[in-house]
């Protein structure tokens, strides 16, 4: 009996060696395998389009540029053979009249507008920043003729547009300096005038946030070909202001 009781004791003891060795190993059957982490694919967000800024002088090739002359930058498509011009306007001369200007698209900076085109000089009167001043001087303008302006919009931005002239059979040889200026970046000489009575031009001034953008459209003389009048519109209607990425 006493030896039974032996043998009893040496199984418990060895049975309870064992479950604690198990609970050691927190189990004595193989845990299961942690399932693997979800894979997290990079992915980068596609590079917003680049255009690069209209070339400061020279012929440039057909695409679309961006200009930084305003407060506001603004984008213009060009055609082939168009040449830029100290990048503040472009021209396209008509092949029919070799070293003759054809056409022209500005947008340089003018502050001063003249009440009489003609006689111009010592009466060069500066107009404030806003759109509006600029082109109730201009449309005002004795010895020229203009259509009345109309509400446009460029991209975000509201404006005006209007056509001018010269009006009716002005000598622009008796006026002062042998100029009919329209406006000016200066006091005391000017840098926009018509050296022909057969010059036209479209004017489309831009309101932005109070400060004005002005751009104009020229055709320099009667005989052009209407192809390149076209074509200057569509140059001068794809001027839109918008926030882009700009290419060093």
């Amino acid at each position: 009996m006493e030896a039974a009781m032996r043998v009893l004791l040496r199984l418990f003891i060895s049975m309870t060696s064992v479950l604690a060795v198990c609970f050691g190993l927190s189990a004595c059957t193989p845990a299961e395998a942690p399932s693997p982490a979800p894979s997290t694919e990079a992915r980068t967000a596609p590079a917003l389009p680049t255009i690069p800024p209209l070339p400061a002088s020279g012929d440039i090739d057909a695409g679309k540029y961006v200009v930084t002359s305003f407060a506001e930058n603004f984008e213009i498509t060009v055609p082939d053979g168009w040449v830029s011009e100290d990048g503040d306007g472009l021209r396209k001369d008509d092949p029919d009249h070799p070293g003759d200007r054809a056409v022209f698209v500005g947008w340089w900076h003018s502050d001063h507008v003249p009440r009489d085109a003609c006689a111009w000089q010592g009466a060069l009167v500066e107009v404030d920043s806003s759109a509006k001043a600029f082109v109730d001087a201009l449309t005002a303008q004795a010895s020229t003729a203009s259509t009345p302006p109309a509400e446009v919009v460029v991209g975000d931005y509201s404006g005006v547009e209007f056509d001018l002239s010269v009006e009716g059979d002005v000598d622009i040889k008796a006026c002062d300096n042998g100029q009919f200026c329209v406006h000016s970046d200066y006091s005391n000489l000017c840098t926009r005038w018509y050296s022909s009575v057969a010059e036209r031009e479209t004017y489309r001034v831009v309101n932005l946030h109070g400060q004005r953008a002005m751009f104009w459209m020229v055709q320099f003389h009667e005989s052009i070909n209407p192809e390149l009048t076209r074509e200057a519109r569509a140059v001068f209607d794809s001027i839109v202001f918008k926030l882009r990425q700009v290419t060093s």
